[in-house]
Parts: C-alpha cells; sequence; structure tokens
C-alpha cells in the first residue's frame, strides 16, 4: 500500500468514527428521552403496555447505540495500537463491555415490556407482585446502564484520550478536554453510588467534546505525520 493509500485509509477510518460517534450520541440521546418519562412514572408498569411502540423503537435505537459502540472500539484498535498496544486493546475491551452492558439494559427492559403487559392483562388483582418484580427489574436496567455509561464508558474514555494525548493524533486541547470529561464521568458513577447529587454540568463536559471530537475527525481526520511517526517506530522495531 503507497504512502497516498494509506493516507486515504486513515481518513476513511476518521471519517467512520466520527460518524458512529454522531449516531451513537443521538441514538442514546433519543432512547432516554423517549424512556424516561414512562419509566419513571409511578404506574410505569401501565405506562410501558400502552405505550410499546414508543419502548420498542428506543429499544432499536440502543441497539444501534450498542452497534455503534462496540464499532468504534474495534475500528479504532488498529489506530491506537501504533502507539500504545496493551492500552489500545483495554480501550476496545472497555467498548465491547459497554456495548454489553447496554444490551443488558435493553433486555431488561424488555423484561419490563413483558411484565407490564401481564399486569394490564391479569387487571392487577395482586399490585404488590408485579410492583415488587417490576422494582428489582427497573433497579437492573438503571445499574447495567449506569455501569455502562459511567464505568465501562468512564474508562474507554480515560484511556482514548491519553493515547490522543500523547501520540497527538488530535490537537492536545481536545484530546485533555476528553480526559478531563472522562474524570467527570467517573465522578457521576460514585455520586449515584453514594447518593450525591452533582450538577448535570458534568456530562455536558463529554457529551460536547465528543462531538466536537467527532467533527474533527470528518473533517480533519487524524495528525498524517503522527501516523507516519509510529509506523516508521514500528517498521525499526521489526
Amino acid at each position: 500500500m503507497t504512502a497516498k493509500e494509506k493516507m486515504d485509509a486513515n481518513k476513511t477510518i476518521a471519517r467512520i468514527v466520527g460518524t458512529f460517534y454522531i449516531a451513537a450520541t443521538v441514538a442514546s440521546s433519543l432512547t432516554v428521552i423517549m424512556l424516561t418519562p414512562i419509566l419513571d412514572a409511578p404506574d410505569y408498569l401501565v405506562r410501558l403496555s400502552a405505550n410499546e411502540s414508543q419502548v420498542s423503537l428506543a429499544l432499536l435505537l440502543m441497539l444501534i447505540d450498542v452497534f455503534c459502540v462496540v464499532g468504534i472500539g474495534v475500528i479504532m484498535y488498529p489506530i491506537l495500537k501504533r502507539h500504545y498496544e496493551a492500552l489500545a486493546l483495554g480501550y476496545t475491551a472497555a467498548r465491547i463491555i459497554e456495548g454489553a452492558l447496554f444490551i443488558v439494559y435493553v433486555i431488561d427492559i424488555l423484561l419490563l415490556l413483558a411484565l407490564s403487559r401481564e399486569f394490564v392483562n391479569a387487571g392487577a388483582p395482586d399490585a404488590s407482585h408485579f410492583q415488587t418484580s417490576g422494582t428489582v427489574m427497573l433497579a437492573a436496567s438503571d445499574w447495567a446502564f449506569s455501569f455502562g455509561l459511567r464505568f465501562a464508558f468512564g474508562i474507554s474514555a480515560l484511556i482514548l484520550n491519553y493515547i490522543l494525548y500523547q501520540s497527538k493524533l488530535i490537537p492536545r486541547w481536545l484530546s485533555g478536554w476528553g480526559f478531563v470529561g472522562g474524570l467527570f464521568v467517573f465522578a457521576m458513577l460514585f455520586s449515584e453510588l453514594f447518593s450525591m447529587n452533582l450538577p448535570e454540568i458534568s456530562d455536558v463536559v463529554i457529551a460536547v467534546q465528543e462531538m466536537v471530537f467527532a467533527v474533527w475527525l470528518i473533517v480533519k481526520g487524524f495528525n498524517s505525520s503522527a501516523i507516519s511517526s509510529a509506523s516508521a517506530e514500528a517498521g525499526n522495531d521489526e
């Protein structure tokens, strides 16, 4: 492969990753917007079956998010491993774990939807039984989502932006911003674990950074000189 072909391939990878970032953010955001009013309502067991089409669409969007999240981890690996192979593998693993936790979330909501149908069809003769089961399933879905979003994603954000900062694949102000955002993600996780209240701005920091990062990849791509330098070092090592 010629130098120009390699450069074109890296630009293509950057554009795909940037597009996946935007798609994942849009899909997950729409999922939260569509499901939160239903799941947070006192009568969520009634609302779930009453809004089955909306719930199904939200879960489909969540699966799109899973595809994009895992796809980003897999596609980025060849780029990142030229600089820090072990960390690159850790990044890909973290994104796969994130996707797996989101699948658990989808399964939990599907089980809740099935419970909701039974609750409505039974005419709620014994609400306590259904409510207990619903509470357990709802808690499981909340923790699956939180650990996917806070723990696995937080680790991946820290690893990715550390590699990007050290390798200069993107401007350091952008990767440094992402690293700080990753720290905020972990802060939000601990605030949830210990029932503390951190301002939602903590989530905005990484959300905005990811969109800027995505646009940068689509428009500018990775720093070609950083990629060339890493490739040259790899060739010398061989």
